[in-house]
């Protein structure tokens, strides 16, 4: 899949937005909270996304995809992991954890911040 794909995905999302917090590196939110990273133009394609509550269950996807997924930097032992758009996983397995990393951050964000579609 290739970024700007990956980042149309993202933006579809209902309350979706992209927002650039650090120099360079481009992240989309729902509410005040980021549910996707997409890095910086010309990097690595990749995408982080929440993969589970904890790492336990964010490491299938590791054992499943060695070359392509790992924890992501800081915030890993929290259930993220970064997602290589150009390697071994199936497009649909990409859209798919992005969906759930959306979702858990929808959960978790108050009524107030919700998107309403």
């Amino acid at each position: 899949m290739e970024r700007e794909t990956m980042r149309a995905y993202c933006l579809a999302k209902p309350g979706a937005r992209l927002d650039r917090p650090w120099e360079g590196d481009e992240v989309v939110k729902v509410g005040s909270r980021i549910f996707a990273f997409l890095g910086a133009e010309g990097t690595e394609p990749r995408v982080g996304v929440k993969c589970g509550p904890d790492r336990t269950v964010a490491d299938e996807w590791i054992h499943r995809f060695p070359a392509d997924a790992r924890p992501s930097p800081y915030i890993g032992r929290s259930g993220w992991n970064t997602l290589r758009l150009d390697g071994d996983i199936p497009d649909d397995e990409l859209t798919e954890a992005v969906d759930g990393s959306y979702d858990a951050v929808v959960a978790k964000l108050p009524r107030r911040e919700r998107p309403t579609a």
